[in-house]
């Protein structure tokens, strides 16, 4: 006999465990919560990464480098067999017009088009950015590709203030 044939006879579930039912039941008077400290009290739970109060894992290893992700530019992606499936020919692809047939989520981020699919409707599309080769397909689909590069933000030049002359004592 095999060990699962013996669990498929006697049943997938273990009964629970009933605590706080006296001596005789096994897990009687501290209800296997061991004497005194917080973990014997209701209430008490420890937050993941928790080590009992020595210094935790991650704060013991060292931190090197510096990392740009934060300030990476993040886009909506629609690739051309999406815009072929749900777009009709000669239509005008924005982000708004995207938003409203529920391919792209909000207006918050650019747009950015792949190549993955065919085309063969013309589109007049505006995005942020695409690739080249999602460039020739909707150009040699007919359609035309306007790219509007969201504005980013400049530290306004400095500009000196204007000279007055100084007033004499007369």
């Amino acid at each position: 006999m095999m060990i699962h044939e013996i669990t498929e006879q006697v049943g997938a579930h273990r009964r629970r465990k009933r605590i706080g039912r006296g001596r005789a039941s096994g897990s009687g008077k501290t209800s296997g919560r061991g004497q005194k400290g917080a973990t014997s009290r209701s209430g008490w739970s420890f937050r993941a990464g928790y080590e009992g109060g020595q210094k935790p894992f991650a704060q013991r290893l060292p931190k090197r480098g510096f990392n740009n992700s934060a300030f990476a530019t993040e886009y909506h992606v629609v690739n051309l067999k999406a815009l072929e499936a749900r777009c009709e020919d000669g239509a005008d692809v924005t982000l708004e017009s995207l938003v409203r047939i529920g391919l792209v989520r909000d207006v918050n981020r650019p747009l950015k088009v792949l190549a993955e699919g065919d085309l063969t409707k013309k589109l007049n599309i505006v995005a942020a950015k695409c690739s080249a080769a999602a460039k020739s397909k909707i150009e040699s689909a007919g359609g035309t590709l306007t790219l509007n590069a969201r504005a980013t933000w400049k530290r306004a030049p400095k500009v000196a203030a204007p000279k007055t002359e100084a007033k004499t004592a007369s």
